[in-house]
């Protein structure tokens, strides 16, 4: 499975301290497993939970766009 990242993805994760940007790296590499949920009112948008951060993603035709990478609070409010 392909993975992608956007620019606002790689702009968020390259700002985090190692410890969690090696977390984060970690679930995205096991997707789709994980705490993964659908997100409600949206047609391919899913979320995966690691720790306080939300990873938002789209699985379009068998590649995985990581849209964004924020913490809890800012991650719902940007939908």
């Amino acid at each position: 499975m392909n993975i992608e990242y956007s620019r606002e993805a790689v702009k968020h994760i390259e700002a985090l301290d190692k410890s969690t940007k090696q977390r984060i790296k970690q679930a995205i590499e096991k997707l789709p497993g994980g705490d993964v949920r659908k997100l409600t009112g949206f047609r391919r948008e899913y979320r995966l939970r690691v720790g306080n951060y939300r990873i938002l993603f789209s699985n379009e035709s068998g590649t995985i766009v990581i849209k964004d990478v924020l913490p809890r609070q800012a991650a719902y409010k940007k939908l």
